[in-house]
Parts: structure tokens; C-alpha cells; sequence
């Protein structure tokens, strides 16, 4: 049988949903339904939400409210999608890659080897759905002389007083933290919901504020949706009232407001995440677990220990002993066989922007140990047992005949 690697969730909810948006409420752009996938993903997270339209764009708003420019730095892993970089080139700061650990998550004690004066930002990945170590993140930045290199040149990073966190939690909605729901983890958490994510609006992304004392998050949500929108202190929808025309433009903004239309495929979802859909995914997780736990050359990956679980957005398998050659051999096996399969993801410093640039894989060995034998499964809420049973069957053969 045919397994395509990945499908979004449209449903008989979704299509509801979406047509209430089309025929009933009078909006496409930014609307109420984005108001209500906003206080639906707060109810996941604890944290006031905006929604943007997509994460590239939520995690340069963060960036542009701190004020990141060029001259900055900000820090990000080698393991990760081109997005977690492009959010601050996009914005001229310069970006310091640094080497991960075995769980594909960023190395804290690397972090405190890239910190100089320059530095802004950190951005951790959250690979997979697997939380990085936060409190070890956070416990660098908080060393007396790391703190002491910081230089604030705008009143927000004066007020914030050391470098900021910005969550990659691309991967992750529902994941926790010793507890704690992804989204409570960083000053900032940005989510995306892309076509492929656990939660879609076809493109999409949605921000959880957690900024410290003695910032107001709700004060913040206010003006980051301004800024979301041109700086504009109204939006149509809130306009769209006897007499409240008149709007400002507090701030030179970007235009990365998300539409209700998009909304509304997420809010059907996202209502039904936490008692169905994240379940379902882990249930498919726990499969290939306790599936390829019986074959030695499976190294599987992270889920969930007494710290951390995952929100199972991807299934990570590692071919052990095997390298790029093989590896990919063994991709051309599984995808003959009809099973969609995919790298999570050519490290960066492999790609031409930023090989031309100066960054050199040889400068990120974990990184490249771990991409050299990566594949990804299929892991989907509409991916049936027996198709799990089938990507196994493949995998598994594919692996032990492939040379």
C-alpha cells in the first residue's frame, strides 16, 4: 500500500468550521476566529497567545520587539530548519550557531562557550517535539558573568536585563517540562501550524508570551498584535464598530496578522488536541517504540523520561552504524516500497547560503553524526494501525537488506 509521509487532519470539523467562517461570521482576514484560536491555545499553554501568520514571522516579531538588528547575535543549534536562522539574518543580526547534544536539542554548556557582548537572543529547538533542557539553558544565562557581558542598547532589553529566550517550539505544542507546558518554558515560545504540524492552519504560527517581571504579558499581547498588523492599533474587525474608526499607528510594523480562514481549520483542531489528537499521535509513537526496540540497530528517539515528554510530531529513527551513503540507500528501499520518508533536516551549514556564508559542517560533529543517519517516519492523525504496521514491515526489511 501507498503511505504518503504526511496529511493534515479535514475533517467533517475542519470543513464546518471553515464554512462557518465563509457563510456565517463575515470576516476572512483577522477576525474572530483568530480570536478564538488564540484563547484555544492559551487554554494549552497558560500564557496570553497571538496568532501570526506563520513562525518565521512570529519569531522575528519577538526579535524586532527586542530590538535585534544588525551588530546582534543571537545563538540558535546546528540541528534545525532554516527558519530558526532566517528569523534574525531577516532582521541583519548575525547568527551563531552552536553543536547539539544526542537528543538533537542544543548543547547548554555550547551556549555559554558563543555568548559575547553581542549577544541577544538564544533560540532553542525543540527537535521533534522533545524539549530542550530549559533550566539548564537558563541557568548559563543566568551565570554572574554571563549576565554581566550583556549590553542592552534598547529600553526593552534594558528592562529585561540579560539575554533573551525564544522558544523554536515549531515541533511541540502540548509538550512538557518537568511538568510545565511548552509555552511557560522561554520568555517567548513560538509554534508553528503549517500544513504538516500537530495542529494546522495551513500556514500559520502562534506565540505564548512568558516575559518576566516587570514585564505586563497582557500589556505586551496588546502591542505586539499592533505590531503584527503595520503598527496599526486597530484591526478591521475591531474597527468594524458604530463609531470606532479611528485608528494609530504606535510603531513601524510588519504585516504578519493571520486570517480567519486559516484560523478556522486550527480551531476545529486545536478544541479536540488535548483529549484526542495528541493522544493518537502518541499512541502511533508508542508503536514504532515498542517496535523497533527489538532490533539493535534502531536507536530511537526521545519521548519521554521523568523530565520531559514529547509532543510526537515527528518520529526520529537513527540507523546505528549506518552513514550517508548507506543511510540514503536505505531511504531509496523504504520509498520504493511506497512509504513516504523524509530527513529531519540537511544541517544547515551543509546548504549553500550558509556554506557561503562560513559556516562549516566539520564545525558541528554531533550534528552531523546525528543527520547522517536520521529517517523520518510517517506520524499522522489520519495514519491508520495498519498503516504503522506496514511502515514498520518496510522499515525494518529495508534496513536489514540494505547493505
Amino acid at each position: 500500500m501507498a503511505i504518503p509521509f504526511s496529511l493534515p487532519l479535514i475533517d467533517a470539523d475542519v470543513i464546518a468550521e471553515v464554512n462557518d467562517a465563509l457563510t456565517n461570521t463575515g470576516w476572512l482576514t483577522t477576525g474572530p476566529k483568530v480570536r478564538q484560536l488564540e484563547a484555544e491555545i492559551a487554554l494549552i499553554t497558560g500564557t496570553p497567545v497571538l496568532c501570526v501568520n506563520s513562525w518565521t514571522s512570529g519569531a522575528m516579531l519577538m526579535l524586532r520587539w527586542l530590538g535585534v538588528g544588525p551588530g546582534d547575535e543571537v545563538i540558535i543549534p546546528a540541528y534545525t530548519y532554516s527558519a530558526t536562522a532566517l528569523c534574525a539574518m531577516n532582521l541583519g543580526a548575525t547568527v551563531v550557531m552552536v553543536d547539539v547534544l544526542d537528543d538533537f536539542t542544543i548543547d547548554p554548556e555550547n551556549i555559554r562557550g558563543a555568548v559575547t557582548e553581542r549577544t541577544k537572543a538564544v533560540i532553542p529547538v525543540d527537535m521533534g517535539g522533545w524539549p530542550a533542557d530549559y533550566d539548564a539553558i537558563r541557568a548559563v544565562l543566568e551565570e554572574p558573568g554571563i549576565r554581566a557581558m550583556f549590553s542592552a542598547s534598547t529600553p526593552r532589553q534594558q528592562k529585561l536585563g540579560r539575554i533573551l529566550i525564544v522558544s523554536d517550539a515549531a515541533h511541540s505544542i502540548g509538550a512538557t517540562y518537568k511538568g510545565t507546558p511548552d509555552g511557560q518554558l522561554a520568555d517567548a515560545t513560538v509554534f508553528s501550524l503549517h500544513s504538516v504540524k500537530n495542529i494546522t492552519t495551513g500556514e500559520g504560527g502562534a506565540i505564548a508570551l512568558n516575559l518576566p517581571t516587570p514585564f505586563d504579558n497582557e500589556e505586551e499581547y496588546t502591542f505586539l498584535k499592533a505590531l503584527a498588523l503595520n503598527g496599526q492599533n486597530k484591526s478591521a474587525f475591531e474597527k468594524n464598530v458604530p463609531g470606532a474608526w479611528r485608528y494609530d499607528i504606535i510603531d513601524q510594523g510588519l504585516k504578519i496578522n493571520m486570517p480567519d480562514i486559516n484560523a478556522a481549520i486550527g480551531l476545529a483542531q486545536v478544541r479536540k488536541y488535548a483529549g484526542e489528537l495528541l493522544p493518537d499521535r502518541k499512541r502511533k509513537f508508542e508503536l514504532y517504540q515498542d517496535a523497533f526496540a527489538q532490533h539493535d540497530w534502531a536507536i530511537l528517539p526521545p519521548y519521554r523520561d521523568a523530565e520531559r515528554e514529547s509532543s510526537a510530531h515527528l518520529y526520529l529513527l537513527r540507523i546505528k552504524g549506518a552513514d550517508e551513503q548507506r543511510r540514503d540507500r536505505v531511504i531509496t528501499a523504504i520509498a520504493e516500497a511506497g512509504v513516504g520518508v523524509n530527513v529531519h533536516y540537511i544541517p544547515m551549514a551543509m546548504l549553500t547560503l550558509f556554506r557561503n556564508r562560513g559556516y562549516d559542517i566539520a564545525d558541528y560533529p554531533k550534528t552531523y553524526e546525528l543527520y547522517s543517519n536520521e529517517i523520518t517516519l510517517p506520524l499522522y492523525n489520519t495514519l491508520t494501525e495498519a498503516q504503522v504496521a506496514e511502515v514498520i514491515r518496510v522499515v525494518v526489511e529495508s534496513v536489514e537488506g540494505t547493505p
